[in-house]
């Protein structure tokens, strides 16, 4: 039995968020002392600062009239939560580069699950640098951490080493270094995992700020001396829960890995999904379509181990030049069935790979299936299609891909008597309405005319099949008929008499479906119609 791989959260802070997504915007305010201002309590308040005026000792929290008393030269802009808060999103989604698995951490921060991803990388540290090196050329500063939990890595981030002095309250550790990397809790340190002491060495000199506690909570700790992590130890459970809520004993038990703490994605999470970080970057088609078939080679064999096959995939291509606004360039592909035969997927994708701007070149993909449904073996093993389809299918598939999906129908059976209300176009690739099948006992032409046309037909007694009819001005002998079977409009239904249908056979081989409108009445001819044709 295998061990389960340890779980590993990397927390990213963005501490200067606001003010450096302002600076993109305002380049010529780079370096120049720069806040955030909120109107709070009846004042203007510093939401947030820039660097050059951190550094001139202007802080978040004080008046803007005390900031420009301190630095008269600080500009100032308005603060906008909700613009950061969609900045914050796409940067979410531009770490999906890294893993599937990320999410929004509060305001200035994202949380992504790395558990498998990192050695796809060179491993954490190599992953670490890569991050922050791409945030550092795109203006924002930043600090991470990785550690077997999220609250631990959300601490280590914001809280661990690079700061000589750490204040108790807030959330602006100074001096703070752009793209600086902290150090992270090696695999299996949390406590509930053996590595107590390590996780403790980190965690316990940090401030109880770093346990994501109310400002209330963290006062009252430090009210009574407890000001440091590594003091609650010295208290025991019942006594700070008693005095301070159960609170801070769920943040404290998430820090160290006893009390597990969930993690939610910001988009559901492809059920299987491999990526291949290139070496260098690929500007060819060739290239680009080698490196495909092995990102298929690799899925179909996931595939075929948990015995499914994908019905729809996803490409995601990542340039080199790629900003954070920038979503990936995407190619996506569908099939009727599923299917897990790469030679088959890569003729669908082949379609469309002409749509590819490499650009500069591309340094990452990602291949995901983002549905995916069972594939027996026999299925899989038959023979003359793509994973027991038969030739029609892959045909099916390659038109859906081209046209749409909503291109390619099929007709399915409907509850109606009337043949021409029998049956309706459907999606080729939607599954068969329940209770509706094409009737076993009663045979149908494989083409019906819409709307049926009139003939002229002669019958040797009102209620038998025609011996002779005339249709677009040519004239059929029959040979052999077989009928009548009676249809009529459903009993709700006011617009239609009942029906009377023959197949019948020509001298020639030929054979139709017709049918007498109408029920017999004396001195009055009914009317004939040809409905469809067998054969």
């Amino acid at each position: 039995m295998t061990e389960r791989t340890a779980r590993r959260i990397l927390s990213l802070w963005l501490p200067r968020l606001p003010t450096d997504a302002h600076s993109r915007r305002h380049p010529a305010l780079c370096g120049h002392p720069l806040a955030a201002i909120l109107a709070e309590r009846g004042r203007l308040a510093v939401a947030a600062v820039n660097r050059a005026a951190a550094e001139a000792g202007v802080r978040p929290g004080m008046s803007l009239a005390d900031a420009r008393a301190i630095e008269p030269a600080l500009a100032v802009f308005d603060a906008e939560p909700e613009s950061d808060a969609r900045l914050l999103e796409r940067i979410a989604g531009w770490c999906t580069r890294y893993t599937p698995w990320t999410t929004p951490d509060g305001p200035d921060g994202v949380a992504l699950d790395i558990t498998g991803c990192a050695h796809l990388f060179g491993g954490e540290e190599a992953m670490a640098a890569d991050l922050t090196a791409r945030l550092t050329a795109a203006g924002f500063e930043s600090r991470l951490a990785v550690a077997d939990t999220p609250a631990a890595a959300w601490a280590l981030a914001r809280f661990g080493r690079k700061a000589p002095t750490l204040p108790l309250r807030g959330s602006l550790p100074p001096p703070l270094r752009r793209g600086g990397i902290d150090s992270s809790l090696p695999c299996g340190a949390g406590e509930g995992r053996g590595g107590g002491n390590r996780a403790d060495t980190l965690l316990s000199p940090l401030p109880v700020a770093a346990l994501r506690l109310p400002p209330a909570t963290v006062d009252g700790l430090a009210a009574v001396g407890l000001r440091r992590i590594g003091d609650l130890h010295a208290v025991p459970r019942a006594t700070l829960a008693a005095r301070f809520g159960p609170e801070l004993l769920r943040r404290l038990d998430q820090a160290y890995g006893r009390l597990d703490e969930p993690l939610s994605p910001r988009l559901p999470v492809p059920p299987h999904s491999v990526r291949l970080a290139l070496p260098e970057p690929l500007t060819t088609a060739e290239a680009i379509a080698e490196a495909l078939r092995r990102l298929l080679a690799t899925l179909c064999a996931g595939l075929e181990k948990s015995g499914e096959g994908a019905r729809r995939l996803r490409l995601e291509l990542h340039r080199v030049d790629r900003r954070l606004e920038d979503a990936p360039q995407t190619l996506a592909i569908g099939t009727g069935h599923p299917v897990r035969r790469p030679d088959a997927l890569m003729r669908l994708f082949a379609q469309k790979l002409d749509r590819v701007e490499p650009g500069p070149g591309l340094e990452l993909m990602v291949l995901s299936a983002t549905e995916a449904g069972p594939l027996a073996a026999a299925q899989a093993a038959l023979d003359g299609g793509i994973d027991g389809q038969p030739e029609l299918g892959e045909l099916m598939d390659r038109l859906a891909n081209r046209l749409g999906a909503r291109a390619v129908l099929r007709l399915v059976p409907r509850q109606s008597w009337l043949p021409e209300r029998s049956v309706a176009p459907a999606s080729a690739f939607a599954d068969a309405p329940g209770g509706s099948l094409w009737p076993a006992d009663r045979p149908r032409p494989v083409r019906l005319l819409a709307p049926p046309e009139p003939i002229e037909a002669m019958a040797l007694v009102p209620d038998d099949p025609p011996v002779m009819f005339r249709w677009r001005g040519a004239q059929h002998r029959i040979r052999l008929a077989d009928g009548p079977e009676r249809i009529a409009a459903e009993w709700w239904r006011s617009d239609g008499e009942p029906r009377d249908y023959y197949r019948v056979e020509d001298e020639a081989g030929r054979r139709f479906w017709v049918f007498r409108q109408g029920l017999y009445r004396p001195g009055v001819a009914a009317p004939w119609f040809l409905h469809g044709f067998f054969g």
